[in-house]
């Protein structure tokens, strides 16, 4: 039986691998965004995560991976996470990749709001100083005359919100339901409401084989960092895992510099590690 050290290790290895595959998830579909429209790559980001679940997991549930006595809540929980993918992408499509990921790292500050009015915890003075250092450095990445397109910004903000809504329903529900359960409605949810979208985007445009490779990847990425994510979980305590989601930054900056030649400039980076640091620092003090 391995040791603690060795799970502790393992849980880090396998959280550190699922941020780079949602980092690479973003890098491709901002990719793919100037070849096909938003709403359909959304589309087959979740088909594919959904088949991936229906052919590796399902089999080994049966109807528990479905049979919930919250179906709604589910099922709400689930559009939110379609609104993180569709804002995000959206977002992608004008603003670099670096930049993007930091505004959706605003997401933890929210739920620390959010966890008051909707959960009932108390928010403490540690809270606002960090939320609002945290927006400072928003504003440093999405400063008035720099190159950041305003839109594109909404976009990314408007997909924090939704990313904070989705954290909270998922603390709310964890207590219930099955994470596989969980994984599961997001990516049936998102394939049902993404198909209503079809017929309204899709101009008949096939893609070549590469673009196919390219576009199946998305959910792959999504279903496979997801289960990375949960088995991490399983591995590690969240007190030890959730410091090091700011790892991700570094992936997309990473990713950005080398796929599309973008580095932020030195105030966007100063915003990036503020960010990264008032996050952070509610963290530690949840962990302690």
């Amino acid at each position: 039986m391995l040791d603690r050290p060795q799970h502790l290790l393992r849980g880090i290895l396998l959280f550190l691998a699922a941020l780079f595959l949602f980092a690479a998830l973003d890098a491709t579909a901002k990719y793919m965004n100037a070849f096909f429209a938003v709403p359909l790559l959304v589309w087959a980001r979740y088909l594919v995560h959904f088949v991936f679940m229906l052919v590796f997991m399902a089999p080994g549930i049966g109807r528990e991976i479905i049979a919930t006595h919250r179906p709604w809540l589910m099922s709400f929980r689930a559009l939110m996470l379609v609104g993180v993918t569709l804002l995000a992408q959206l977002a992608l499509k004008t603003l670099p990749l670096a930049e993007t990921t930091a505004l959706l790292f605003v997401t933890p500050l929210l739920v620390a709001l959010l966890a008051g009015p909707l959960l009932g915890e108390q928010v403490r003075r540690r809270t606002w100083l960090a939320t609002v250092a945290g927006f400072a450095g928003v504003l440093l990445i999405a400063r008035p005359g720099g190159a950041m397109a305003g839109p594109g910004i909404a976009y990314a903000l408007g997909g924090a919100l939704c990313y904070a809504i989705y954290q909270i329903l998922t603390r709310k529900l964890a207590a219930t339901e099955h994470p596989t359960r969980l994984l599961f409605y997001t990516a049936m949810v998102g394939t049902l409401s993404m198909s209503l979208t079809l017929p309204a985007y899709w101009d008949g445009q096939m893609p070549t084989l590469t673009q196919s490779l390219l576009i199946t990847s998305l959910g792959l990425y999504g279903g496979v960092g997801h289960a990375l994510l949960i088995r991490a979980f399983r591995e590690a305590p969240a007190s030890t895992l959730s410091p090091l989601l700011y790892i991700q930054l570094i992936w997309a900056t990473l990713l950005g510099w080398w796929v599309f030649k973008q580095l932020p400039d030195l105030l966007a980076i100063t915003g990036m590690l503020i960010i990264g640091a008032s996050g952070l620092s509610l963290a530690i003090r949840r962990q302690r």
